[in-house]
């Protein structure tokens, strides 16, 4: 495992969406993304989904698949809540709150950084209530909760849960490498403190297909259907992943910080891109675009590609797909 990302300076990513105000394009996002035929065959590549990039969150179906293997009893929400980038909705704190005392835990024990509630509505909500930032109300603490919890299952070290050397996170490098098909290029710290394994969008892409594919039973199976089964867990009701998921039967979603998002349909159809500046706003046009050309034929689609820019009060443009 090598401790540095090497990509070519001399390569110029193509323009991924496009920024239109009063029909003027006042901006662009690039990026690389990679499409899988249903055999698992490139069908396209754009940029450079070859080289190695952080996936961030969307790594988290590979970390809860990891939890499974080392033998936590995880089934249902609480499965979808160990892959999630929640909201901080009431129902997902909740469910944390519910997943630590199980174990013996408290949320003091949770690793992750005080933070707000991710969606711009409950965090809103949670600061008019007097509420302040905390490690359980930050996106990752279902993530989080399981971790600690398999800790106490199998007698590890709880403090030290985060360390690249704990036998939890190695078991994560290794699960990552085996679902993507090509080895961990990189090793660093993702925004929650937890270990983050690079690998290429296409090794991306490649290892959710493998997870809607998986044998019924097996830790990648029971992730991905617990993650369809549950999608305003893995999200929230407001998001993105939690509308596909639901809407697209099969389809499994997930975003990652930094603009990356990866989908998987139960054919083994499948998609992988990043916004190479970290753009969040190109997310939906770009997935929605990317969708289009997997043959998703959903009014969700549409849904999720709209991202008007405003003029004062009214709207005067949009970010939309360029390719």
């Amino acid at each position: 495992m090598t401790s540095s990302i090497s990509t070519s300076a001399s390569l110029e990513l193509p323009v991924l969406a496009e920024v239109v105000r009063s029909g003027f394009t006042e901006g662009h996002h690039r990026g690389s993304l990679v499409v899988l035929a249903a055999d698992g065959s490139v069908e396209l590549a754009l940029g450079d989904p070859a080289s190695p990039v952080f996936p961030r969150s969307s790594n988290k179906p590979m970390q809860a698949a990891a939890i499974l293997r080392a033998g936590l009893d995880l089934s249902g929400a609480r499965l979808a809540l160990a892959a999630a980038s929640h909201s901080g909705e009431a129902f997902h704190l909740d469910l944390v709150r519910t997943m630590l005392a199980e174990h013996g835990l408290k949320p003091d024990d949770l690793q992750t950084p005080p933070d707000l509630p991710l969606d711009p509505v409950e965090a809103e909500s949670y600061l008019a209530a007097g509420g302040v930032r905390e490690p359980l109300t930050m996106n990752c603490s279902g993530k989080h909760a399981a971790m600690l919890a398999v800790c106490v299952r199998n007698g590890w070290d709880t403090a030290t849960y985060l360390d690249p050397a704990h036998p939890l996170q190695r078991l994560v490098g290794e699960v990552v490498a085996e679902a993507a098909g090509e080895p961990v290029a990189a090793l660093g710290t993702d925004g929650c403190g937890a270990p983050l394994m690079a690998i290429g969008l296409v090794g991306l892409a490649r290892a959710f297909r493998s997870f809607v594919l998986a044998e019924p039973g097996t830790a990648e199976r029971r992730v991905a259907d617990a993650m369809r089964a549950h999608p305003e867990y893995v999200a929230g009701t407001r998001r993105p992943d939690t509308w596909l998921m639901r809407e697209v039967p099969g389809a499994l979603s997930k975003m990652g910080a930094e603009a990356v998002q990866a989908v998987a349909l139960p054919d083994g159809r499948a998609l992988a891109f990043k916004i190479d500046d970290g753009s969040t706003r190109a997310l939906g046009p770009v997935l929605a675009r990317a969708l289009g050309l997997l043959g998703v034929d959903s009014p969700v689609v549409s849904r999720i590609g709209r991202a008007p820019l405003l003029g004062g009060a009214a709207e005067v443009g949009g970010i939309r797909a360029a390719f």
